[in-house]
């Protein structure tokens, strides 16, 4: 189904003129992962991408929309290698996704370079959030600090004095571990960064081992995709759920949350993460999109596609308010920054950095009235917040 998809945007590529101006349209190449384990985080940003484009009836203004799907097989050099096809060969307007942080930090300057808009539909690094801040480059997820950040101003909320931490070893990870650190008051027992990449490491039986003995009062983990089941799953068969709560980030979510209801590993229901957007936001975007995107594939969104879907919409807004004329450079900049359109996480800004403004909320994993596993918001733990690298950059 991925590899149809795939080969239809490329036919759709070669239709238009590949490398080749074509005033009647705006190109869009989407970098994201559609094989390895961690193609089912790419599936859902694919399916919200598609489903954006079907809600704008695939124009922006005037423009039809070519959409240019490219797998980074979840490596950096295939990454900035796709991302070179995209600016050189497709000559595209815009190069948006990267779920990972090292994809993008390999990636980015290959856009900036050409003078193209580079678009982080979820990857926030601290480098691109300081000192690597560029003025063509726009998110519309968070600063990977931010996240855990909330995590740890609610665990010194609700008193917790003591934590075992785990996370995988790469740009991000560091990120998460690092924003938790900077904000929670207690003490941290013992942390695991374990090996990640294609062979991610999904066996944490000797880290969970570890933390049972350390005395902590509580888990912290950061594990995306497939490695969150694998976590949850022997999480729960280490007999930890009562003993130590979980409390996470980019680990629970509309991805995993099936297939852990499926293998009934209820140890993660009443579990806690702090997220930016939540299914059950109450604004207009976000029922049609959480509404259209269940009716169409019979499960919920999750925040990369929640995050992807703004990320056209964003793009719209900013094609539109230049009435169409891609040379506009400074006008299409002044749009993106002024972020005027409906996203499903409700207004936010940006600040200088083009990292979003926003708020981030404590969610819980609840059972909907229809049965299945999902989250729920609970309260809010941040307003309004700043990621705290945006003194490093340079922009006004």
């Amino acid at each position: 189904m991925k590899r149809n998809i795939l080969t239809a945007a490329v036919l759709a590529a070669t239709a238009f003129g590949s490398g080749a101006a074509n005033a009647d349209s705006v190109k869009i190449g989407y970098v994201t992962t559609l094989t390895t384990p961690a193609a089912v985080i790419g599936e859902d940003i694919q399916n919200s991408v598609n489903l954006a484009l079907e809600h704008i009836g695939n124009k922006m203004g005037d423009l039809d929309v070519e959409l240019i799907m490219e797998d980074d097989g979840f490596k950096p050099d295939v990454g900035k290698q796709k991302t070179d096809k995209l600016v050189k060969q497709d000559d595209v307007d815009f190069v948006v996704g990267y779920i990972w942080s090292h994809v993008l930090l390999a990636s980015m300057k290959s856009v900036t370079d050409a003078d193209k808009f580079i678009i982080s539909a979820n990857a926030g690094p601290s480098q691109v959030a300081g000192k690597l801040c560029h003025p063509n480059f726009f998110s519309t997820s968070w600063q990977n600090d931010q996240t855990p950040m909330a995590m740890g101003e609610h665990l010194n909320q609700e008193g917790v004095k003591s934590l075992y931490v785990m996370a995988p070893n790469y740009a991000a990870g560091k990120d998460m571990v690092a924003g938790l650190e900077s904000v929670f008051t207690g003490e941290i027992k013992g942390k695991d960064l374990t090996k990640w990449g294609a062979d991610a490491q999904l066996d944490f039986s000797a880290e969970l081992a570890k933390a049972k003995a350390s005395g902590a009062e509580a888990i912290f983990v950061f594990y995306p995709g497939k490695a969150g089941g694998a976590f949850i799953n022997q999480y729960q068969q280490a007999g930890l759920r009562g003993v130590m709560p979980l409390y996470s980030v980019f680990t629970v979510d509309a991805i995993a949350l099936p297939k852990l209801q499926e293998a009934n590993l209820e140890g993660v229901l009443g579990s806690k993460m702090t997220q930016e957007w939540s299914p059950d936001m109450d604004n207009a975007a976000n029922k049609r999109f959480v509404g259209d995107y269940l009716a169409k594939h019979g499960k919920y969104p999750s925040f990369y596609g929640a995050q992807a879907y703004d990320s056209i919409m964003l793009i719209k807004s900013a094609v539109e308010a230049v009435g169409g004329n891609l040379d506009d450079k400074d006008g299409i900049r002044a749009a993106l920054k002024a972020v005027n359109y409906d996203s499903v996480r409700g207004k936010y800004t940006v600040g200088n950095n083009h990292m979003p403004i926003q708020n981030f909320y404590l969610r819980e994993v609840v059972i909907d009235d229809e049965g299945r596993w999902t989250t729920k918001i609970v309260s809010t733990v941040y307003e309004n917040h700043q990621d705290r690298y945006a003194a490093e950059c340079n922009m006004q």
